[in-house]
């Protein structure tokens, strides 16, 4: 009954197919009480595994997918271990996705993951990011100073918490199989990311990644004051964006 769906583009659906993957998830999954938020389940490979060892609360935008789904699972449905919520998660997902603490974990469709991720980290309620992205995302999350990813998502993340790939995933683990890379993203939060202002800097920051820091910063703010915060922080007047610390970003911040 499952293969008759069709894949439907408009929905960026690739089911996963390797089981190996799917326990690889299991596995990273966070040792606690609180209940999982599943964006796009598909044909449910991945629910089934979650509704076993704990709460689950999905989102379903296909609704041919939702009628599956509740044909699959209406025991699960019928006993509150999985309430199925059919329609654009987008739409309901406000300042919370959940009233209550929660962690994510999805194969989230590659068209609408940095969206997904960015509102997770500010959902106060949410508190551990496990998600397949495409593998390019998944390296900009988990990148540190100094790498080439290197930028705003990464500073972010590392300002509420701690990122990791867990396992590289290849096209062939999907049906059907996409165009590029796969990779699992593990977030583990400490706070929640909540200062807009601080992220518009940094989109100046990031404006030309092979400018300077020096260059990009001075299109917003006073060149004399950028000149005399990187030389309090010890930082060259060559540098460029990806080479400046998190830390040092928050620093630069509080003295512009």
């Amino acid at each position: 009954m499952q293969k008759e769906h069709v894949a439907k583009k408009r929905f960026g659906q690739n089911f996963l197919k390797d089981k190996s993957v799917l326990y690889k998830i299991v596995e990273s999954m966070p040792n606690n009480d609180y209940k999982i938020a599943e964006i796009g389940p598909g044909l449910g490979d991945l629910t089934k595994f979650l509704v076993d060892v704990k709460s689950v609360v999905t989102f379903e935008v296909d609704t041919d997918l939702c009628k599956l789904l509740s044909d699959t699972f209406k025991d699960e449905i019928a006993t509150n271990t999985l309430t199925l919520r059919c329609g654009d998660v987008l739409d309901t997902w406000k300042t919370s996705l959940l009233d209550e603490d929660y962690d994510l974990v999805a194969n989230l469709p590659y068209y609408i993951a940095t969206n997904i991720i960015l509102k997770a980290l500010a959902d106060p309620y949410c508190h551990t990011i496990l998600v397949m992205v495409q593998r390019e995302v998944a390296l900009k999350f988990a990148a540190t100073a100094g790498d080439k990813n290197f930028g705003s998502l990464g500073i972010i993340t590392q300002s509420v918490g701690e990122a990791s790939i867990v396992v590289d995933v290849p096209p062939e683990a999907f049906d059907p199989m996409p165009k590029v890379d796969s990779a699992v993203l593990l977030i583990s939060k400490t706070a929640s990311r909540s200062d807009e202002k601080f992220e518009n800097m940094l989109k100046i920051a990031f404006t030309q990644p092979r400018k300077t820091l020096l260059k990009n910063l001075s299109s917003h703010y006073e060149k004399a004051k950028v000149s005399q915060a990187l030389l309090e922080l010890g930082l060259s007047a060559t540098i460029r964006p990806h080479q400046v610390s998190t830390s040092d970003y928050h620093q630069l911040y509080n003295i512009l």
